[in-house]
């Protein structure tokens, strides 16, 4: 009997189209089970931080897979080769000049840096607040460190002065500079350095650090005073061997009526090593995974797939997004959308969209279900880093929109642990990043494609040589 019942049940047929209420089914489901808050506290805890190119990393994309398999959902690796960058040793100090003593300096080297001479580098500073006013400098800055100030904790934003970052030490070496030093990009700071990738391309290399928000303005009074010289000594470098295979972890639920219109829901897997990357980007990781299980576990699939792509080397290159659409070349005109979460774990405000005109009319209508918890905003948007290269490939774009007037007092940092995530945000966020994907995988309508952007990639369009003598795993 129990067998002839099991028969019945199988072969019942499925409904032919989705309940109605499955936005709402998908927000209580992520509410309720709160696994998007376990998953994290897992990987931020026992995988813990996950540079690229490291033993963290590699544990990272073995979590990611076996997590998919115990949901039931189909994953697999996709091989990308990421740069190997370590830390080292890491001292500075304000070096005597009476009447100021010595002093130390809180700082931790920027991703790419190359390390100092084994004695360290110790020279005067002298200071610059934009590109422009490091090239009126001038000869002025040979021989000297360069110190990037700026003023991101008063009211600029991050996407202001992100580029004294990743640009201004190797401008500062084109100039003869023999390092570079740069305020912290935090809004806050208790002494608390924050890195970031910078880049030098084909260039001069000086070794570049950031500064605690304190230590920054330390040297910036001391300098009133007159000259300050700092001694620098780093460790960091490129590893032996300088490039590793890695791995974008995808995954897909398959859609009933259109299973090759793709629609990619993401973050991403690496961070940064100084904390375990709760906020960046742990958060968006466990976030699209989720929603993917959630979506799974309707009873019918949406119209279109949707993909999780959990993508590796975010913070110190881009080389997974770049992989993705490169070994994805031939469906991209069938990818109907791409949606980033990687602004933390605050609670959700809607979407920043970026696609063709009515577009994000669109999109206002589809987050109508998100509009009591107030979630259902839309703005103008240009994706994240990593679905950049499918905004060039004409790839309608999304962010998840959430809350993050303190994102910044822990990104890239060593504060960015589990602790400070809300738990109830959180789960707010992963419902409506659930209920978004489904959205733009279930209407009948598709995003109109943007026009392909003016700008050159700002990534590299070639690609890192794999290491020597390691065949490409399968």
């Amino acid at each position: 009997m129990l067998a002839l019942v099991s028969a019945l049940l199988l072969a019942a047929p499925r409904p032919a189209s989705p309940p109605p209420d499955v936005p709402a089914r998908l927000l209580g489901a992520a509410l309720a089970e709160g696994r998007a808050l376990d998953r994290l506290e897992a990987l931020t805890d026992t995988v813990g931080p996950r540079l690229v190119g490291s033993p963290g990393a590699a544990a990272a994309v073995a979590w990611a897979l076996r997590t998919f398999e115990a949901d039931g959902i189909r994953a697999w690796a996709e091989p990308v080769v990421v740069p190997v960058w370590v830390r080292g040793e890491e001292r500075g100090e304000v070096v005597a000049t009476p009447p100021a003593r010595d002093q130390a300096l809180h700082l931790t080297a920027l991703g790419n840096s190359p390390g100092t001479p084994p004695g360290g580098v110790t020279a005067e500073v002298v200071e610059a607040s934009s590109l422009e006013e490091l090239a009126a400098l001038g000869e002025r800055v040979r021989g000297k460190i360069v110190l990037f100030q700026h003023h991101m904790g008063e009211g600029q934003g991050y996407g202001d002065v992100v580029r004294l970052r990743s640009r201004g030490p190797a401008a500062a070496a084109r100039q003869g500079a023999v390092a570079a030093l740069i305020r912290s990009l935090a809004t806050a700071s208790l002494r608390d350095p924050h890195t970031g990738q910078t880049s030098f391309g084909d260039g001069p290399a000086i070794p570049a650090a950031a500064l605690s928000v304190e230590d920054a303005q330390l040297l910036h009074r001391l300098a009133r005073r007159g000259p300050v010289r700092v001694r620098l000594v780093l460790g960091c470098g490129p590893g032996s061997p300088a490039t590793a295979w890695s791995a974008n972890v995808v995954a897909e639920v398959r859609g009933r009526e259109k299973p090759d219109e793709v629609v990619v829901i993401s973050g991403h897997l690496d961070s940064w090593d100084l904390g375990t990357g709760a906020v960046d980007d742990g958060a968006g990781v466990v976030m699209a995974m989720e929603a993917l299980r959630l979506i799974a576990r309707q009873p019918v699939a949406p119209r279109r797939t949707v993909r999780a792509v959990l993508y590796m080397n975010e913070e110190n290159g881009t080389n997974g997004g770049v992989a993705y659409v490169r070994r994805h070349a031939a469906e991209l005109g069938r990818h109907v959308a791409a949606v980033e979460a990687d602004a933390g774990a605050g609670r959700p405000l809607g979407a920043s969209v970026g696609a063709g005109p009515g577009g994000r009319e669109l999109v206002q209508r589809w987050l109508a279900p998100l509009a009591a918890m107030g979630a259902a905003g839309v703005r103008e948007g240009d994706g994240g880093v990593d679905i950049g290269p499918l905004l060039h490939a004409r790839v309608p774009v999304l962010e998840l929109w959430q809350e993050g007037s303190k994102y910044f007092q822990w990104h890239h940092s060593a504060a960015d642990t589990f602790d400070k995530v809300v738990p109830a945000e959180l789960l707010l966020s992963t419902g409506a990043y659930a209920v978004l994907a489904w959205q733009l995988a279930e209407q009948p309508e598709t995003l109109p494609r943007p026009p392909a952007p003016r700008e050159p990639p700002w990534w590299s369009t070639e690609p890192l040589p794999p290491p020597a003598g390691v065949p490409a795993p399968p």
